[in-house]
């Protein structure tokens, strides 16, 4: 593939992928999780992400 694409048999990513279509998902998801969980699940969460964000190991 790397030759064919070297000698110009065929095109290198001849379509970038839409950016809109990828970012679709993850916007949901976080909404949709913090929707499910009770506020002491989001703040054990936000607990262990600040001490692993300020003590790494």
């Amino acid at each position: 593939m790397v030759a064919k694409i070297a000698t110009g048999e065929v095109e290198d990513n001849p379509k970038a992928p839409d950016p809109t279509y990828h970012s679709r998902g993850g916007k949901k998801g976080g909404a949709a999780r913090a929707a499910k969980l009770s506020p002491a699940e989001r703040s054990e969460i936000a607990k262990k992400a600040a001490a692993r964000r300020w003590n790494p190991r």
